[in-house]
């Protein structure tokens, strides 16, 4: 069952005890525009990972202007970088060199990494985060977070539902359309999770009372499923987590989920699809189109909850 309602209302579909999980991380303004100290040609970096010793993953453009050996400058020279190697995928491990405070120096040059479909630059670079987003990490934001304000998630947590905190450093991997036939070729990048000790608790408390985990985006779904034993339970600690949902897979804490719209050919389909079924997700899809819906990071979103109990606790329509 289809129905359209307006964001706010997302309170008739929650029950107390349940637990509304969301992802904590906060996107960096990880888009350099620099130089080749060399010939002044124009490039642009885009940090993806961090590793030892100021090296980073980055994607470049034009990568070909990007050999190993390249010197780049950036802001005049505050920040320089040597492209140290290739790796996986064209991406480019880079070595910065500055003095100071890295993180100082990137709010200071960095814009922040809008996805391709956004084409304006955002004067306050709050604009793409969560109002809960809290360690910093990521290239771009778990957009389905982005719906809700501080007010929201008060009114949500009166009614006696949990909210845990969940965080999980978002790269641009999860974003690569599935080029191949077969999915189990599709190469997932991987990404950095931590679950405290307190918030796996509010999780297992619900789970054993009863009530529903909801996750918000398909970032937190894919921390809970990845920190989460085959029976259910989810752990704390930190990892890396490479986990490829798609429709066969068996949700071992997700009950419910919130996300916005994914792009076509991408592995979050896959995901959503595996929840809800793929014939479900397209009729959905062709709908919110029939009624012009605003898609991907800035548009609307979707509640979706394959267990019929999950309907409103009002039935008036909006």
């Amino acid at each position: 069952a289809v129905t359209h309602r307006v964001f706010r209302d997302i309170v008739e579909y929650l029950r107390p005890g349940d637990c509304l999980v969301i992802n904590d991380t906060k996107v960096i303004p990880a888009r350099l525009m620099g130089v080749k100290a060399d010939t002044g040609a124009k490039i642009e970096v885009l940090l993806l990972k961090r590793r030892e010793n100021d090296i980073w993953e980055t994607l470049v453009k034009p990568g070909k202007k990007a050999k190993p050996g390249t010197e780049l400058s950036f802001g005049d020279g505050l920040l320089t970088g040597t492209v140290v190697e290739t790796v996986d995928d064209g991406n480019r491990l880079i070595q910065f060199h500055y003095e100071g405070i890295f993180e100082e120096i990137l709010d200071q040059l960095g814009q922040m990494p809008l996805p391709p479909y956004i084409t304006h630059q955002l004067k306050d670079k709050n604009r793409y985060q969560t109002v809960y987003a809290k360690h910093e990490g990521s290239a771009a934001a778990p957009t389905a977070g982005l719906h809700f304000t501080n007010e929201l998630l008060k009114e949500i947590g009166d009614m006696g539902v949990k909210i845990a905190h969940v965080t999980l450093h978002v790269g641009l991997g999860t974003f690569r359309p599935v080029k191949v036939e077969n999915v189990l070729d599709h190469h997932m990048h991987s990404e950095f999770y931590v679950v405290e000790e307190s918030e796996a608790a509010k999780v297992n408390e619900t789970k054993a009372a009863g009530g529903r985990v909801i996750c918000v985006g398909t970032t937190s779904c894919r921390t809970v499923e990845s920190a989460s034993t085959e029976d259910g339970v989810l752990k704390a600690g930190t990892g890396w987590t490479e986990i490829f949902i798609y429709p066969g897979y068996r949700f071992k804490i997700l009950d419910a989920l919130i996300t916005n719209f994914h792009l076509p050919e991408s592995t979050l389909v896959m995901l959503v699809s595996a929840l809800a079924g793929r014939e479900h997700i397209l009729a959905a899809y062709e709908e919110a189109i029939r009624e012009r819906y605003r898609f991907f990071s800035f548009g609307d979103a979707m509640f979706i909850a394959p267990d019929p109990v999950a309907l409103p606790r009002k039935t008036e329509e909006k």
